[in-house]
């Protein structure tokens, strides 16, 4: 009885090791990028959000040839190297507003510039844009047309997108 109960352990265990190893590289590689300024929102939080409270301010801090590729529905564009404030002359800083990247690094940084000029409730996407699409959640072009394409930013980094086509 003692030896069923030992496999059993062993084998739950295992399967909950395999289970966490499926994403081990990808968090590992973000936990290493982040300096956990901005809080993080996961990606199926933020759907649920969007669906209760369409007022969420979507803020892709991606640069435009990236956005133009494609982006969340509702996103407002603010990029990442020619970031200005001016952007968001119409957005409330008690907005509650969610920014994202490709994986969330570039979005870290733009939320440490909205918190420093007084926005309240500012979140960071966990992942990205690549951890949006990589759970199955749509994403739109320039034209608002639903597409599958996906800016990899890179190919060093593109490798990160798992579904949907990659393009750079």
């Amino acid at each position: 009885m003692v030896q069923k109960k030992s496999y059993f352990l062993l084998l739950a265990f295992c399967i909950s090791l395999t289970m966490c190893a499926q994403n081990r590289p990808y968090d590992l590689m973000l936990k290493g990028l982040y300096k956990n300024t901005i809080p993080f929102i996961k990606v199926n939080e933020l759907k649920t959000e969007i669906s209760k409270n369409p007022n969420i301010v979507l803020l892709d801090a991606r640069e435009v040839s990236e956005y133009k590729v494609s982006h969340l529905q509702n996103a407002k564009c603010v990029g990442y190297e020619h970031f200005d404030f001016a952007a968001l002359k119409n957005i409330s800083k008690e907005a509650n507003i969610v920014v994202y990247c490709s994986v969330g690094y570039r979005s870290e940084r733009i939320g440490e510039k909205l918190k420093s000029a007084g926005y309240k409730h500012i979140r960071n996407l966990y992942g990205g844009i690549f951890e949006w699409v990589n759970a199955g959640n749509g994403v739109v072009n320039n034209q608002q047309e639903s597409t599958n394409q996906v800016h990899g930013y890179s190919k060093s980094w593109g490798v990160w997108v798992t579904k949907g086509k990659v393009v750079y």
